[in-house]
């Protein structure tokens, strides 16, 4: 009796991709991922070396004597050496850990960004809501492949939220333009929809019209959190009810 092939490996559903990111809402697919490029840490290192050369400096400054005014001095020298070596170490650990933790995800309807660990600074834009997107590459980013990408709303500079030493962040800019003008473009396509509504089920499930009118609900709020007409607690706890209708 032969062997029964092995079933083929079945895609992702959608309840396994909202397993796999919270985040993700239904209906959401992500688009692109990227992270943060591995310089990162050692820029943002730079204060974390200097206390660890200032604590190697105070340890060449003591001298053997123990009692006495040197003594004391040494003593408090050797207080500080200890102080800005332990916090110049723990500097480089965090941006280490900083660094591992960040995430970039674009979806077919929002922007995910998410960098820092106690200061974590982080952006769940919807696409209808950007107003522009701006990326900034020095020349060395240019060399080894990463650069700062810059989210505007519309409220400009002063709602923009900015990433720094993304890895691809090229391409991110481009696929995030991409899917802004995608989704731009969905709505003028909802009259075609509406005249074949026999159509739907041949072709799977039938639209969720709900699911429309919350995003479009969600990007109304966001241009009012940008206008500075709600605060932007208002706006997270309005998504958090229209996201659980989902």
């Amino acid at each position: 009796m032969e062997a029964e092939a092995p079933a083929p490996s079945q895609p992702q559903t959608a309840a396994q991709e909202e397993l796999r990111d919270p985040r993700l809402i239904s209906g959401e697919d992500v688009v692109f991922r990227t992270e943060k490029h591995w310089f990162a840490p050692v820029a943002d290192s730079w204060m974390g070396v200097l206390l660890i050369l200032g604590s190697l400096v105070l340890a060449w400054l003591q001298t053997d004597q123990t009692s006495g005014i040197i003594g004391f001095f040494n003593r408090v020298l050797n207080l500080l050496e200890i102080a800005l070596f332990l916090g110049g170490v723990g500097s480089i650990i965090y941006n280490i850990l900083a660094w591992r933790s960040a995430s970039y995800a674009l979806t077919n309807h929002r922007v995910l960004f998410q960098e820092g660990l106690f200061r974590k600074k982080s952006a769940e834009t919807l696409l209808n809501s950007i107003s522009d997107v701006r990326m900034t590459q020095s020349y060395l980013g240019r060399q080894m492949g990463y650069g700062n990408i810059q989210i505007m709303g519309a409220s400009g500079e002063a709602g923009a939220d900015n990433f720094t030493s993304i890895k691809k962040a090229d391409e991110l800019k481009k696929k995030m333009l991409e899917q802004k003008i995608a989704t731009a473009s969905a709505p003028a396509m909802a009259p075609a929809v509406a005249m074949a509504p026999a159509m739907a089920p041949a072709m799977g499930a039938p639209v969720q019209s709900g699911q429309a009118e919350i995003m479009s609900t969600l990007t109304g709020l966001a241009n009012l959190r940008d206008h500075g007409a709600i605060t932007p607690d208002e706006y997270e706890t309005k998504k958090t009810e229209l996201l659980a209708r989902l």
